[in-house]
Order: structure tokens, then sequence, then C-alpha cells
């Protein structure tokens, strides 16, 4: 395996490097003020002008097939961006996004909604966690009940990301209970204007997450996404899309974080000297050198395992869960050198520390992975010897 980038990878990464620096990064001092008055940090018309503005320069769909208009990019080089993109707390991202399970649509649904949300006239969101079925998704309570052509959908989603935002959703739903999620889960594609409703979570973080609540939804059949009780499956494929994409983010963050903290060592002065000649920063600054640099290695292992089209769980399941944890220790370690000043809100710091909590839950939590990476073991899907054998 060869982690050498080609030209225009190179030059894919430095465009995404240099929009950071130069229209993202100097959007940080306004979007702290607006979150410490209760405002959102970049509006939605900010962030529309942002992503048509890297579209004009071709950067539209990075993940997205070219054949509906997107770049069309591998794991990896979607990975990079992602780790440049982290090198900012402001939440951007690029234009020309879907959510995977969508293009399993039939074509009438592709019209009426992958095609919007992929050029930005949609917003869509996934809903199946639920109050009492978060990590255990086959205990959705959710149901949906045949009426004539209709299905009416009853129940309450919860943590429901973009879900106050959202105008349709992907919603999960028992449609036999006998079978469960062995055949009897459902993905129903359904609009707001049907009926369900929507009410914000509040959080630590600046994730804006929502309780989604359905009450006697009526929703036409020819809304089923994929095919009647496959829904499971759909959900799986959903949920492990991508997970090494967010250590990806995560390693931009926390290279970032570092790079504050060497600059605050070395004009911080104490007792006649800078902080940096002390011995407890000294090993702060490497163990976090050591640790950034494993992650890097794990997350591109993860991703060039996508685009080899072999089997990345166990691959991605250990840099999620590595990286959520030592993301964690990297910003405490990084506050602690700026003293009181990392702690209060005048400095990204405790923002990025209240953000990089949240990968050690979403999406997979830290004895989630841990339990799939010990699955894998005891069963022999997987062995210590990793790639090499």
């Amino acid at each position: 395996m060869d982690f050498t980038l080609d030209e225009e990878q190179k030059e894919i990464r430095d465009w995404v490097r240099t929009f950071v620096r130069k229209e993202i990064i100097p959007l940080e001092p306004e979007v702290l003020r607006r979150e410490r008055a209760g405002q959102p940090g970049l509006p939605k018309e900010e962030l529309k002008a942002l992503q048509e503005k890297a579209k004009a320069a071709g950067f539209f769909g990075v993940l997205t097939p070219q054949e509906y208009g997107g770049m069309g990019l591998g794991a990896m080089m979607t990975a990079l961006i992602e780790a440049e993109l982290g090198r900012s707390f402001v939440p951007f991202r690029f234009g020309g996004y879907a959510d995977n399970i969508l293009f399993h649509g039939n074509e009438e649904q592709k019209q009426r909604y992958l095609l919007p949300t992929i050029s930005g006239e949609r917003v869509s969101c996934f809903a199946i966690t639920e109050p009492g079925a978060g990590s255990d998704a086959k205990a959705i309570r959710t149901t949906a009940v045949k009426d004539g052509n209709e299905w009416v959908i009853n129940g309450e989603k919860t943590f429901i990301t973009q879900g106050n935002e959202a105008d349709f959703v992907m919603v999960f739903a028992i449609t036999d209970k006998e079978k469960g999620a062995d055949g009897g889960v459902t993905c129903f594609l359904v609009d707001r204007d049907m009926g369900w409703k929507s009410e914000p979570i509040p959080t630590m973080g600046q994730w804006g997450p929502a309780a989604l609540v359905f009450d006697n939804v009526r929703v036409p059949e020819e809304n089923i996404l994929g095919e009647l009780g496959k829904g499971f499956n759909l959900a799986m494929q959903w949920i492990g899309q991508g997970r090494y994409l967010l250590p990806a983010r995560a390693l931009g963050s926390v290279e970032r974080l570092v790079e504050m903290s060497i600059e605050q060592a070395k004009n911080r002065v104490t007792f006649g000297q800078p902080i940096a000649e002390y011995q407890a920063i000294q090993w702060m600054i490497a163990d976090s050198a050591v640790e950034i640099e494993a992650l890097r290695w794990l997350v591109l292992h993860a991703a060039w395992l996508v685009d080899q089209k072999q089997d990345s769980r166990q691959a991605q399941s250990i840099a999620k869960l590595y990286g959520g944890i030592k993301a964690n220790e990297i910003v405490d370690r990084v506050l602690q050198i700026h003293g009181g000043m990392g702690y209060t809100r005048e400095l990204p710091i405790e923002r990025w520390y209240r953000e990089l909590r949240l990968l050690r839950i979403y999406e997979g939590t830290d004895e989630i992975q841990r339990r799939t990476i010990a699955r894998n073991l005891l069963k022999g899907h997987a062995n210590v010897r990793g790639t090499l054998g």
C-alpha cells in the first residue's frame, strides 16, 4: 500500500487547504461572537454562498458520482479533504451531497428526493435512533401500519441531525413485529408537510439535533425506499458509509490545536522563560504528535481499504475509536497548555473541547466500536496481524 499522493491529489488537497485558510478560518472570530450571543455561527445564506464559491471552482459533491454532477472522488481523497476542513470549527461542508441510501430510490424518488438534495433545493435527515433505541438499533419501536394504499406511522425519533432543518426524513419503522429487524423494518421517505413535527434538543456543543414525532402520519405506498422489510440493511449501510470520515475531520482539528499549543508554548513566559522549556509541556506536545501520526495512518488505512473495495469495517471501527479517544485527550492537553485563556470563550479551544466530545458518542459509541473490534477478532473475521497477515 502506497499513500504517496499523485499530482492531481496534491492539487486537490492544496486547493482545499487554501480555501480553508482564506475563506473559512477568517470567519472564526465572528462565528464565535455569534455563538456567544446564542445565534447560529454560520447562517444558511453564508454557508450557501461559500458552497457556491467552491462550486464555481469545481468543488461540488465530493463523494457524489459524476453521473449526478459530483466529483466522484475516492475515500482516500475524501478523507484528506475532511482533514483539511477539520482545521476549522466553522461548520462548513461542500455542497452536492446526498445520503448514500437515497441512491437506492427508484427513478421517481430520485427526481423528487435525490436530485433536489444534491442540488441543495431540499434538506434530508436520517431517523432511526429512538429514546430507547440508540446503540441497539434493533430495538426501535416506531411502527408503520398498512391502511389501504397508505402506511400510518406512529413513534418518536431522537438526536436526529438536521431534524429541525429537513423538509423530508428517511424514517425507519417496524412493518412486521414478528420479523422485527430480520425482515420487518422498512424505510419511508416522509415529507414534513405529511405531518411529522420536530423539536430542538439543547446540547453542550453546537450540534443541534432534534426529536421527531410521528402521530398518525400517513405515507403513500410509493414512498417506501428500497424494499418492504429490508430497511434495517439500508440503515446499516448508512451507518457504516464512512466512519473513517469522522476521525479524519478530528485529525485536522487536533493538528491545528497542537500547532496553537506550540505557538503558545513559545510565546508564554513564566519564571523568566518560555513554557516550551519545561519538560511537562514538551511531553504533552510530544505525546500529541505521536498520537496524531498514529491517527493519520489509521484513517488513511481505513480509507485505502474502502477504495480497494475490501472489508473495511474493522479498520473503520479502530480509526473511529482511537480518533475519538485521542482527540479528546489532545484537546484537553492543549487547553491545559493555554491555561486560563484556554478555558475562556475568547479562544476556540473550549468550543473544540465540547465538539470533539461528541465523537465518542455519535455514529457508534466507543463501547460499540470496542464490541465490534473484539467480536471480529473472537469470531475470526479479523486478526491482530491486520493487513499484512
